[in-house]
């Protein structure tokens, strides 16, 4: 993901750090040091077997992770390292064309694509997919093939344009191009994963019509005075998948594309945009010089920002289909949202907003979601949205951010702009400050994992999150009650990032997570590894606490990006940013050459025997 460092929440709430320092006290969980309190996450305490045990995996194997892991040492350099039972492919690859014969980009230094060749091709910046495979003769879900929905977060100039900033509305518009979603058919043919001509195929970027449905929908707070019709998606994060198969898309760091050019006003920010992060240079992409719906001191396009921060709904096998922001999941920095079927049928959503001492989030729809898609209904459209608090005891409570509530009432005037200002209204329900809240992940339907990828500002250390600034982050697990719909819920942290350090197991920066039903906890990260390693697969046994080293990517990337077939035995991941652009570093996928562009793609992932992925 894209970061923003800075840090906008200044609400003053109870930060997470005095929560941990308090309850561990109690607990006298760090009486050993650092590795005891390792040791005490793992272990099978009382709390522990509440919320994550043996028994929540019934016929479970004891042999969990048969794989040799990658070594510390073999983890370095230009080009992936996978375990020796494993091998891989690549798939997609920037540039990669949505129909055959279509443009192509195979990273030439000397050129790119034009803005018109741009929207034909896959773009940049992989993160969060999901396939969504065709059905069998039997009507199966099949393992050969599918819709392959595919987040591209972002590119930076130098990366996309060749150049630092743009200089002219063709190059702002390439670089939107580059952004947004894929949605590309892709099929095993002869063992080999290879992206294939479909009706269905098709870019959706800055410039795609997109519609707006739930409380937001038909809001001023989404009008602008040029009348300016709404369109697109930016800076798309992770993801998550319906049970009704659709596939939705989160937008993170959508205020670093906005800037102020102070042609027509002076431009100063409210405190609705202040809080958002909005600046007047943005992250530098220069969209504002020539697009004025990215000029935030363009009085003609107030309220343009308001149209981003949401999560967007797909249909990955309807081309003709406009993507739809669904509002009443609330407006911030979106990582990711991960879906799960709660008590009667109703949907359930877990959202982390990913920014220093921002909050976690969730969604539950209004009845069951089969019984509302009868009716016509969205379930994404009418439900609640819950910020969360985490309390001394290890046990925590969702504050719901509605109108009816004195406290939001007071300073909202409707449930719309409490929607489109959701983390004002986190601060003032008094939700708990956290660690960059990245993607979750729910573990055999029950217990629900997130990450917390670091937080270099912290100030306080304390017994249960020791370090200060926290610079290499960690994961919190969770039960929520009411299968998921309820309102309280007990948690624990499963794993401080530090605790690996000086074994061959560290890692750091935990970032992208999926869990199995088998008991596996697939972690990729995203930042500064220990002892030279590049971003990394680890695996992690979610009751022994057992890690191992599935893959790393290349030099300056990021590993990202999740999703594995029906059978799980071919699992795919992202390698973003690799090199950050820069062809000195590596020219993955190309072999190595020192010329080459190194292009965004993703990496086929299976097991030599044919088990499943994870063994």
């Amino acid at each position: 993901m894209s970061v923003d460092n800075d840090i906008v929440n200044q609400s003053g709430n109870r930060p997470l750090a005095d929560i941990l320092r308090t309850g561990a006290s109690r607990r006298n969980v760090l009486a050993g040091g650092l590795g005891a309190a390792a040791a005490s996450f793992f272990a099978p305490s009382a709390l522990a077997s509440g919320i994550s045990s043996a028994n929540t995996y019934r016929g479970r194997s004891s042999r969990l992770m048969e794989f040799t892991p990658v070594s510390v040492a073999e983890g370095t350099g230009p080009m992936p390292a996978v375990a020796a039972e494993y091998e891989y492919d690549t798939l997609i690859p920037w540039g990669t064309p949505l129909q055959p014969g279509g443009p192509e980009y195979t990273g030439d230094p000397n050129t790119r694509p034009t803005a018109a060749e741009q929207a034909e091709q896959v773009g940049i910046g992989h993160d969060g997919m999901w396939l969504f495979p065709v059905r069998d003769k039997q009507g199966k879900p099949s393992n050969r093939g599918g819709m392959l929905a595919i987040n591209h977060e972002f590119g930076r100039n130098s990366h996309v344009l060749g150049k630092d900033a743009p200089e002219s509305m063709e190059d702002v518009r390439l670089s939107q191009h580059a952004h947004g979603v894929c949605c590309i058919a892709i099929a095993n043919w002869r063992g080999k994963w290879k992206a294939i001509g479909s009706k269905n195929n098709r870019r959706i970027h800055v410039n795609t019509p997109v519609a707006f449905s739930g409380p937001v929908a038909g809001s001023e707070l989404l009008d602008t005075k040029a009348g300016n019709p709404t369109l697109g998606t930016v800076n798309n994060c992770s993801s998550g998948y319906t049970p009704w198969g659709t596939y939705v898309t989160c937008e993170e760091n959508f205020n670093g594309y906005f800037g102020a050019t102070n042609e027509k006003t002076t431009w100063v920010a409210t405190e609705e945009q202040a809080r958002y992060g909005f600046s007047d240079g943005g992250f530098g992409y220069g969209w504002e010089n020539f697009d004025k719906r990215f000029d935030l001191s363009d009085p003609d396009y107030q309220n343009e920002e308001n149209r981003f921060g949401w999560c967007v709904e797909i249909d990955p096998f309807d081309p003709t289909q406009t993507p739809v922001k669904r509002t009443a999941m609330g407006r911030f920095k979106h990582e990711g949202a991960e879906f799960v079927v709660g008590k009667d049928d109703r949907i359930v959503a877990y959202m982390g907003d990913d920014q220093r001492f921002d909050y976690m989030y969730k969604f539950v729809s209004a009845d069951s979601y089969k019984s509302m898609l009868k009716r016509g209904v969205s379930p994404l459209d009418e439900g609640s949205l819950y910020v969360a608090r985490f309390d001394d005891d290890q046990t925590g409570e969702w504050l719901e951010l509605t109108i009816d509530n004195p406290v939001l009432a007071a300073r909202f005037s409707s449930q719309a702009e409490i929607l489109t200002y959701a983390r004002i209204a986190g601060d003032l329900l008094g939700a708990t400050p956290m660690d960059r809240p990245e993607w979750a992940t729910v573990g055999n339907k029950e217990v629900v994992y997130i990450a917390m990828t670091n937080n270099s500002r912290r100030e306080v250390a304390d017994a249960a999150n020791p370090l200060a600034p926290n610079a290499d982050g960690h994961i919190i697990r969770f039960r929520d009650s009411a299968k998921h719909t309820g309102t309280d819920f007990a948690w624990e942290i499963f794993i401080i990032a530090e605790s690996t350090h000086g074994t061959e197991d560290t890692f750091s920066d935990p970032d992208g997570l999926w869990a199995d039903d088998d008991g596996r906890l697939f972690i990729e990260t995203d930042g500064g590894q220990k002892d030279g390693l590049n971003n990394q697969l680890m695996v992690a046994d979610v009751v022994s606490g057992e890690l191992r080293r599935l893959l790393t990517g290349v030099t300056s990337d990021e590993i990202t990006g999740f999703t594995i077939t029906p059978n799980q035995k071919t699992a795919f991941v992202n390698t973003q940013h690799p090199g950050n652009g820069d062809p000195s570093r590596t020219n993955f996928p190309a072999e190595v050459d020192g010329v080459t562009i190194p292009r965004d793609c993703t990496i086929v992932l299976r097991r030599k025997d044919g088990r499943k992925v994870g063994l």
